[in-house]
């Protein structure tokens, strides 16, 4: 019997908690590598941007000429961001100059719950295609999601405000999914979002 491929997806390792991610992934039946140069993106099916520091990530991108191969990455493969990575995706941040990757329809605030002293964990309602579940959410500096664009879809709330969206092959969360044991986002992932667009890539 032919053990199926794993699919592969890249982490972005220039800051912040990529190992975790990396963790996830394997968990959720992928191969992950991590990713610091814009060869390292060849063969991924999906990337994640993790969290961290979103000026720092973006200063470093663009010192490592990664920018627009992120970009264009976002036409053939999945792409999660969480937390600092939803920042990195936003179209349009308030009350801030900062540029972006401008991958993601959505406004959204930097530190938008607070800072480090007011990060929490709590519980996540998730609407992943119709099949609701909840997860514990860590939520460390975590941005706020202010308003979506059409056509992006609002996939997980905290008690009422939206947490989670995802427009065609992105997927971005303001909270830390890798730092629970619970896989479910890093399975949807894998299985709905980069397994789903690996097919439709061979089929093409």
């Amino acid at each position: 019997m032919v053990e199926k491929r794993k699919p592969q997806v890249g982490v972005l390792a220039l800051q912040g908690d990529f190992a975790r991610h990396e963790k996830s992934l394997r968990a959720a039946g992928a191969q992950a590598l991590p990713v610091r140069v814009a060869a390292d993106l060849e063969g991924c099916r999906g990337l994640v941007i993790p969290g961290g520091e979103s000026t720092t990530l973006m200063h470093l991108a663009r010192e490592g000429g990664l920018v627009q191969p992120l970009r264009a990455f976002a036409s053939r493969g999945a792409i999660m961001g969480t937390c600092a990575g939803l920042i990195v995706l936003s179209r349009q941040l308030a009350g801030s100059s900062m540029g972006t990757l401008g991958l993601l329809d959505i406004r959204a605030e930097r530190n938008g719950f607070g800072r480090q002293a007011e990060s929490f964990m709590d519980k996540v309602d998730l609407n992943l295609d119709g099949r609701e579940s909840r997860m514990e959410g860590v939520f460390i500096r975590a941005p706020r999601i202010l308003d979506v664009g059409e056509g992006v879809r609002i996939l997980g709330y905290w008690r009422e405000e939206a947490v989670m969206v995802r427009s065609g092959r992105i997927l971005a969360l303001t909270f830390h999914p890798e730092l629970t044991a619970d896989y479910t986002i890093h399975r949807y992932f894998v299985n709905n979002m980069v397994m789903k667009n690996a097919h439709t890539a061979g089929a093409a």
